[in-house]
């Protein structure tokens, strides 16, 4: 809904009993995360070195062209909210984003790179950390409650969902990085607890913002992404970085449904699908994948490649193929990660759904 001069319309409606002074919005979704989720942020982030910019990112995403997507086609989070019948929400550096659009499909602050900690992936040059993230979204707050009202601001943002995939990074180009004092200031446990407190104060402060309504996406199987196992002399997992990812997830868990519990109002929940994603990676055909270990989109025999260029091959058949590129899944991985957190929820997806081409 289109909601101008909503003060003065509120008011006539409420003298003439026909409205409770609030204007009606759909819920929307705000989304907060890394390159997992970013649907185009980096993309504006000129000097930034965490983009997806080039061919052959986004080669199954509609038009074809690369979005911003981290991955050929759709991510988690799109398939999520197209299941649940939610507009998909634009990136926040979008030049065509305004309050209508901010009103009609919520805002995505998502960014590659980005980490819990503000410290995490400085060498990426240019990137948003959560707590920049959040900054982005007080902003849009503003915004929003200039053009309709601090009321029906207040019962819009309360009403939104909001999405939160972060923490891959804060490990893979952070901790276990030695260029970063956090990877020798801190051991395995300390550093998960330094994120969990982090992440703790990042979500409350986006509860007195008003989310009452929010999922966190846990982390995956991080050292099963072919830019790990190329580190191994087996082409293994690396189990030691698969430990934190399950050592940050039990207390990130638990951390949830202490702010569920003793948050108003709040319902807040973990999305896991670790033991999910584990298993399609080991045993790939169960799933309908050939390949679980190397990325679909490389330069030849240059591995690691770290990122997909126009100068890369693809893989024949990218269904078949787990991994898009060193780090992130490809578009049939990541449906069936967001199904599975799904069920993991018990949500159902919305008579509402839209069948998009991608």
């Amino acid at each position: 809904m289109e909601c101008r001069n909503v003060k003065f319309i509120a008011t006539v409606l409420v003298a003439l009993g026909l409205a409770s002074g609030r204007c009606s919005f759909a819920a929307v979704q705000f989304i907060f995360g890394d390159s997992l989720i970013d649907v185009g942020n980096n993309n504006y982030l000129t000097k930034s070195l965490a983009r997806a910019a080039l061919p052959w990112y986004g080669i199954d995403f509609e038009s074809g062209v690369p979005n911003g997507r981290f991955t050929n086609g759709r991510t988690a989070a799109d398939i999520v909210g197209d299941k649940m019948g939610m507009p998909r929400p634009p990136a926040f550096l979008d030049p065509s984003l305004d309050e209508d659009t901010i009103l009609k499909n919520g805002v995505n602050y998502a960014s590659g790179g980005g980490g819990i900690l503000n410290e995490t992936a400085s060498l990426f040059i240019q990137r948003f950390s959560l707590y920049k993230q959040i900054e982005l979204f007080q902003g849009t707050q503003e915004m929003i409650r200039a053009k309709i009202g601090d009321a029906a601001a207040e019962k819009f943002f309360t009403e939104a969902r909001y999405t939160v995939a972060m923490g891959s990074n804060d490990f893979i180009n952070n901790f276990l990085l030695p260029v970063y004092t956090d990877s020798w200031t801190y051991s395995g446990p300390g550093f998960v607890n330094y994120m969990i407190s982090t992440l703790e104060s990042q979500l409350r402060l986006l509860h007195s913002l008003g989310a009452r309504q929010l999922i966190y996406f846990g982390l995956g199987p991080m050292g099963c992404i072919p830019l790990q196992r190329i580190l191994t002399s087996s082409g293994g997992c690396q189990e030691s970085t698969n430990e934190l990812a399950l050592s940050f997830n039990k207390a990130a868990s638990r951390l949830l449904g202490n702010l569920s519990t003793n948050l108003p109002n709040a319902t807040y929940v973990f999305g896991d699908a670790y033991d999910f994603f584990q298993d399609m990676i080991n045993r790939p055909k169960k799933y309908g994948f050939n390949n679980s270990d190397s990325p679909c989109c490389t330069i030849g025999n240059i591995r690691p490649s770290l990122t997909c260029t126009p100068l890369s091959s693809l893989c024949k058949d990218r269904s078949k193929h787990v991994f898009w590129d060193e780090y992130h899944p490809t578009d049939k991985a990541n449906e069936l990660i967001a199904k599975q957190i799904m069920s993991k929820l018990g949500y159902k997806s919305s008579a509402k759904a839209t069948k998009r081409p991608n």
